[in-house]
């Protein structure tokens, strides 16, 4: 018999602000529910996922249309392959995307569970649960206040709804490049050897420490419940954990 372990919650506060459309990627252990859905301001959804989920990913998109472009150019921010439900293996967001992400029952018969910044930002988010384990957070709009090299992508009055990573950005020239000539999802390029992509000759923790990632400070000053690099976990911010006996239900919270 399968148990399942419940995502209480997912939530839109901000009255005033449109609604987001919502994506599950789904990892292993693949939870029977939409894989996308629109989420008007104030509204929640309820659903369960397998207690052993894996590599599970939610975040939000804004401002889409799926009517003549159903691909990860249909949303201003976000956009997945397969329209309004993200393809199960290829749909994740495309970055900057800010992103909760769970692996239930890991390593020591724990729940790892994360708001990731790695990708970049895209929306201000929260994880909570209801047996008192910490809280992942990055409760703070990064787009207004973000470097000039991160800012984008811009909504219709040119006001900055996201901020990139320096890796995404490639700042320092040594990302590498994917096949449409762009720098994102560049970090497994065969090409780079970026310490802002802890890529290549970077590619430990000891050789891509946060000193060496442009603009860390920003993200992680800012969010310091969030995981702000690939290899942020020695902060002792950025990861967390619940006993998995504990059974937990996580309300992830999108504009908190």
């Amino acid at each position: 018999m399968v148990s399942y372990v419940g995502i209480n919650g997912i939530t839109h506060h901000m009255p005033n602000r449109p609604a987001i459309f919502t994506d599950l990627n789904v990892g292993s252990s693949v939870p029977n529910f939409a894989r996308g859905w629109e989420a008007a301001p104030g509204t929640k959804v309820s659903f369960d996922v397998p207690n052993n989920w894996k590599a599970g990913r939610i975040w939000g998109r804004r401002n889409c249309d799926f009517s003549q472009n159903p691909g990860p150019n249909s949303c201003l921010d976000g956009g997945c392959n397969g329209g309004l439900e993200c393809d199960p293996r290829t749909g994740t967001g495309v970055p900057p995307v800010s992103l909760a992400e769970w692996t239930l029952q890991g390593d020591g018969n724990k729940d790892f569970y994360d708001v990731s910044l790695v990708d970049g930002y895209n929306l201000p988010m929260r994880i909570t649960n209801n047996k008192g384990c910490p809280v992942a957070d990055c409760p703070v709009d990064l787009g207004p206040n973000c470097p000039d090299p991160l800012q984008g992508p811009f909504d219709s009055n040119g006001f900055p709804v996201g901020c990139k990573s320096a890796c995404q950005a490639n700042l320092d020239g040594n990302a590498g490049e994917v096949e449409d000539g762009s720098h994102a999802y560049i970090a497994n390029s065969p090409i780079a050897d970026s310490a802002n992509c802890c890529s290549g000759s970077h590619n430990t923790p000891q050789t891509c420490p946060s000193s060496g990632v442009a603009f860390y400070s920003y993200f992680k000053d800012n969010c310091p419940n969030s995981y702000a690099y690939a290899y942020d976990e020695s902060s002792g911010t950025a990861l967390w954990t619940c006993d998995s006996g504990l059974q937990a239900d996580y309300t992830l919270t999108f504009c908190p």
